[in-house]
């Protein structure tokens, strides 16, 4: 379909108007909506007043000469000024070359004025502006789509990209209000599983909207589906609704909605750990005051945007990503800094009490009675095992923070398991303590994993043993119950102060009332990370 194209005449001659307008009317390649003015002024505001694609402009006027029209024209255009072709009674080349300098695209003497050479000149013309006006417009939006890029890009949170870009879209189309909604999608072997959405809008909602009822059933509550175009609400009979092409087909199988309130985009991020199909989340842009139709500039204008969006979320990610990575960096090595001192100050006393046993068995033992001698090995033994389980804890340690544990969940008879471990550490601790065993609900159909779990109750056992000094009852109660299994220890030692309770279960870190009792300050960290690696967690009371 051709496009009809708005030209103005400037000519106060009438006749002169009518052959123009006669002329271009029979042109079989375009179609004209011509407008007259007889006067310079009359052209003027008929210009501000309308939108032309070219104007035909007399040189000769009552008031004005077509160059002084020129001038002021000139003042009320923009960067891409309306073409002019300038028509003279008697060719004068002065007048053409003072014109062309001041911009005018084509010069006609009417005399040599015939349908052929107005037609052709006043489309050639206009194509060209056309021209001009696309590559204008295709280099403004590159600019304007740069630089809301680069208003994304100055921030690595995601929350102020979000609000930013909503804003800036906002004003950009001109719509009433713009909602970004985020899914935080959680998927297995390519499977979405759940997903938490999150919403950032700039504007104020139009009320009891359906696509806003939607969304609110799922912000911040976990759902199992992905957002499908068939899973949409209706978003009203009365209007049309078209779909968007993916341009990232290989990245999900959702597509944008048009419709004459909303523009619905999807946001495709490029990060492998989103979702499968890579669909981040969903911009909405919408008319609420009034109804009217997307142009397509808006609408791939917005997808150029949106398509920045992502890259800035990813580029965030990413940063946010190495901020950790490098965090964890510095935590491990502190970390190894602390173990090498740790190591250091608890190896000293017990490699002392080790060397003196043996220099004395060394030197006296000819001196020393078989009960004597026994006392100084069984020291010996002592702080070597000690030793030893202080480099197996340091190895599960290592191993737990690098992520190297393996962890083997298999069912077995959780009541004979701890009963088990219950009854080894009776027999250790000795008289002076009484481990008790209490058992409440059922324990059938558990599975986990056996070593770790014995990791976890031999250290909760052990620390009630070690840090009840004086004996004492201990008591371990099991609780089965419908979707989990509950372990608890309590002892009658010396518990534990209020202030160390909140680190207790960091790495090298013991309760200040432990005077003299040996320990290291690990065992903790790592029944925590037992515990948790089995989707449970811990707590002290």
């Amino acid at each position: 379909m051709v496009r009809t194209c708005t030209l103005l005449i400037v000519d106060d001659c009438a006749e002169d108007r009518e052959v123009c307008r006669r002329y271009l009317q029979k042109d079989p390649h375009q179609s004209y909506r011509i407008l007259e003015a007889d006067s310079a002024e009359g052209g003027l505001t008929l210009f501000q007043e309308k939108k032309c694609d070219a104007i035909l402009l007399d040189f000769c006027l009552p008031t004005m000469n077509g160059l002084e029209f020129l001038n002021e024209l000139k003042q009320q255009q923009l960067k891409i000024a309306v073409p002019v072709i300038l028509l003279t009674g008697h060719g004068a080349a002065d007048v053409a070359v003072q014109a062309m300098k001041m911009g005018v695209q084509d010069y006609l003497s009417k005399q040599q004025l015939n349908p052929d050479v107005l037609q052709v000149t006043v489309r050639n013309v206009i194509q060209h502006w056309r021209s001009q006006l696309r590559l204008h417009q295709a280099e403004q939006r590159q600019h304007l789509i740069h630089t809301i890029a680069l208003h994304m890009r100055q921030s690595f949170n995601c929350d102020q990209i979000l609000h930013r870009a909503a804003t800036e879209i906002r004003q950009l189309l001109n719509c009433d209000r713009v909602v970004i909604y985020q899914a935080n999608f959680k998927s297995e072997n390519g499977a979405v599983l759940s997903g938490w959405l999150k919403r950032t809008e700039v504007g104020l909602r139009s009320e009891r909207d359906p696509l806003d009822q939607w969304f609110d059933q799922l912000v911040d509550q976990p759902f199992s589906h992905l957002i499908d175009q068939q899973q949409l609400p209706r978003l009203g009979s009365n209007h049309s609704t078209s779909r968007l092409a993916d341009s990232h087909p290989s990245r999900g199988a959702w597509h944008g909605t048009i419709t004459p309130t909303k523009l619905l985009l999807p946001i495709l991020c490029a990060s492998e750990e989103q979702t499968a199909t890579g669909l981040w989340g969903v911009l909405v842009a919408e008319h609420q005051t009034t109804v009217q139709a997307w142009q397509s500039e808006d609408v791939g204008l917005l997808k150029e945007i949106v398509s920045q969006l992502a890259l800035a979320l990813h580029q965030a990610e990413q940063f946010n990503q190495m901020q950790v990575a490098l965090e964890q960096v510095k935590q491990n090595h502190a970390f190894k800094s602390q173990m090498v001192a740790m190591v250091s100050h608890e190896y000293r006393n017990p490699l002392a009490a080790i060397l003196a046993a043996a220099s004395t068995l060394k030197l006296k033992s000819c001196q020393l009675d078989r009960h004597q001698q026994q006392h100084f090995l069984a020291t010996i033994e002592d702080k070597a095992r000690f030793m030893a389980r202080l480099v197996e804890d340091l190895l599960v340690l290592e191993k737990l923070d690098l992520g190297q544990v393996q962890f083997n969940p298999l069912p077995f008879n959780l009541l004979e398991f701890v009963a088990d471990i219950v009854e080894e550490q009776r027999l250790l601790a000795g008289d002076p303590y009484e481990i008790l065993f209490q058992i409440s609900g059922s324990t059938k159909g558990f599975w986990g994993d056996r070593d770790l779990l014995r990791q976890v109750l031999v250290n909760l056992l052990t620390n009630a043993i070690k840090y009840s000094p004086d004996g004492g009852k201990i008591m371990l109660h099991l609780s089965g119950e419908s979707s989990q299994v509950i372990v608890s220890v309590q002892d009658q030692g010396i518990g534990i102060p209020l202030v160390d309770q909140e680190r207790l279960f960091q790495s090298f870190k013991r309760g200040s009332n432990v005077e003299k009792i040996p320990g290291t300050g690990l065992g903790l960290t790592i029944t925590k990370a037992c515990v948790e690696i089995h989707g449970g967690n811990i707590a002290v009371e």
